[in-house]
């Protein structure tokens, strides 16, 4: 499996000094941690000196935090941007899960910057208010789809938003933090493609089998 680094020009202006050190950050955090990256690093790639990262960020921590909730606020964004309201619930639950998946396949690094905040044990996300208040919205949108399956009787009335949401992002989550150790031990086909393919039906598949009756 190839994975590439997130496309980030639409986001930002790449003349701009201080997005040239955020976009920098991605990159590092997502490559060494928190621990492994460097001020200096960060100011090298974004053709800076530390004192201007330091100026614009105050500390590595504060910088590591606003991508944190930046990689949240974008992931979160992307699942707005779908209207999914406006859909019937079982198209609005595929499209989610599809666009869920592509969404984890397309930004590794946002991906890997999220496993390096589990290996720290939450302890950023514990700090900020904006992640709790940003990342209400994946159950929301969830919520919103299953009442409405569930008042055709589409989906289990028993099957709650969370559960659903844990289900979507784990086997996402899965295909790309696993993704190289998962290949090497288990897979024989080469092709990339094909096999993102066969996982993001899988990954409909088992959502959809769990949530219908």
């Amino acid at each position: 499996m190839e994975h590439h680094g997130s496309d980030l020009s639409e986001r930002f202006d790449e003349s701009n000094l201080k997005d040239k050190i955020f976009i920098s950050a991605i990159a590092l955090f997502a490559e060494y941690g928190l621990a492994g990256a460097r001020m200096e690093q960060i100011a090298e790639r974004a053709g800076t000196t530390k004192r201007m990262v330091v100026y614009h960020f105050k500390t590595k921590e504060n910088l590591y935090l606003q991508v944190l909730e930046y990689v949240y606020t974008m992931i979160r964004r992307s699942e707005k941007k779908l209207n999914l309201a406006d859909m019937p619930p079982v198209e609005a639950m595929v499209q989610l899960v599809e666009s869920t998946f592509d969404y984890h396949a397309d930004h590794p690094d946002f991906i890997r910057i999220i496993c390096m905040e589990n290996m720290q044990r939450g302890r950023f996300i514990q700090q900020s208010v904006l992640l709790r208040d940003v990342n209400r919205s994946a159950l929301t949108l969830l919520e919103d789809i299953l009442r409405r399956g569930q008042q055709k009787r589409l989906f289990n009335k028993n099957v709650n938003a969370r559960d659903v949401h844990r289900l979507m992002s784990s086997f996402s989550f899965h295909y790309v933090a696993n993704s190289y150790s998962f290949s090497m031990l288990f897979e024989e086909n080469p092709d990339a493609t094909a096999q993102r393919q066969y996982y993001r039906e899988m990954a409909v598949d088992v959502v959809l089998r769990y949530t219908c009756p």
